[in-house]
């Protein structure tokens, strides 16, 4: 009996032992087994009361059951334990979670340079209070030429190669202005809004020009609305664009249908103050189209040209990345040149 009572001892010995350097379920299933499973140490001691006199039986039978007992509350408290450890970590990592890490072999994104460009436009003209307006690509020849003081046989028209459609008066939009007649005959007046899009022309591609091309046109419409406010815009939006407050703007006339009078706006190159190969050692860069609305526009939108002026500019967005990112082909912008690409 005294060799049972110390092998009972040793049991409890040997499992605490046991436990104490577990770290997962499969371990303590593994202990279980070994300790009191069906071909267990506690079992294999039970079998070993059997050759015990009965006296001896209602001593060591008490002490196995409290052993059996107390040993899967052990076994219970660790596999709990180890749950709630597991739980903590868990929860431990995705609080630290690094979304910035490493992974190998992982192909990287990037914005196209058009989508960053245009972004960054109507963040300046939504700063300064206009709205974003889109329009129909495939236009009418009202809203393209008609509506902008442009009517048929008018040798303004020969200014724009057009890509007419089988469908009649129907065309590929030239210009995004047709946009401002839309939204002036939509929202009335004041408006202030402006109009980024893809345009297109008949004309030979080269490192300089092409058939499709994006444009971003603005327009604002109110009373009281004069040449100083045009020129205070444009120069605002050139310093924002090019991240430069000693950007200043000069101006010379120009003529387009739709405004009168008509101007073109050039502004000093962000990039030298002596000349460089970006203006051409001119110091100055042009940029943009712009004038007054012309009375007709403003009727044919339904607005009243007594009581209401307004200006419009119009600018090539290819033009604006070409300057800024120093990019020499417009052809690059919609070509598969990984290498140029990825840079942005």
């Amino acid at each position: 009996m005294e060799n049972l009572k110390k092998q009972i001892f040793e049991f409890k010995t040997k499992l605490k032992s046991s436990l104490k350097n577990i770290a997962t379920q499969d371990q303590i299933e593994q202990v279980r087994i070994t300790f009191l499973g069906r071909k267990g140490t506690i079992v294999s001691l039970m079998s070993a009361m059997k050759a015990l006199a009965v006296e001896d039986k209602r001593i060591i039978g008490p002490l196995l059951n409290e052993l059996k007992k107390s040993s899967e509350n052990l076994l219970a408290e660790k596999k709990q334990e180890l749950i709630s450890q597991q739980k903590q970590e868990k929860n431990l990592h995705q609080k630290h979670f690094d979304v910035s890490a490493y992974k190998p072999h992982h192909l990287e994104s990037s914005l196209h340079i058009y989508t960053r460009v245009i972004e960054r436009i109507e963040t300046i003209f939504i700063s300064m209070g206009y709205d974003i307006a889109d329009g129909p690509e495939a236009e009418t020849d009202f809203y393209n030429f008609q509506a902008m003081n442009i009517p048929k046989n008018h040798p303004a028209r020969d200014m724009q190669d057009t890509f007419w459609l089988n469908v009649p008066d129907m065309l590929m939009r030239t210009h995004t202005s047709g946009i401002q007649v839309r939204q002036m005959q939509k929202k009335g007046v004041p408006l202030a809004v402006v109009a980024p899009g893809r345009v297109y022309r008949h004309e030979a591609t080269d490192a300089s020009h092409d058939f499709m091309f994006t444009q971003c046109e603005g327009l604002l419409v109110d009373k009281n609305i004069s040449m100083s406010n045009l020129l205070a815009t444009a120069k605002t939006f050139l310093q924002e664009l090019f991240e430069k407050k000693d950007i200043n703007i000069r101006v010379r006339p120009g003529y387009f249908p739709f405004v009168e009078p008509g101007i073109e706006i050039d502004f000093s190159c962000p990039f030298c103050s002596d000349g460089c190969s970006v203006c051409k050692k001119t110091k100055w860069i042009e940029l943009m189209g712009a004038g007054l609305v012309h009375p007709h526009v403003l009727q044919a939108s339904g607005i009243d040209s007594k009581t209401y002026s307004g200006f419009a500019f119009g600018f090539g967005i290819e033009r604006v990345a070409m300057i800024k990112y120093g990019i020499n082909d417009i052809r690059l912008f919609h070509s598969s040149a990984i290498n140029v690409l990825k840079q942005f």
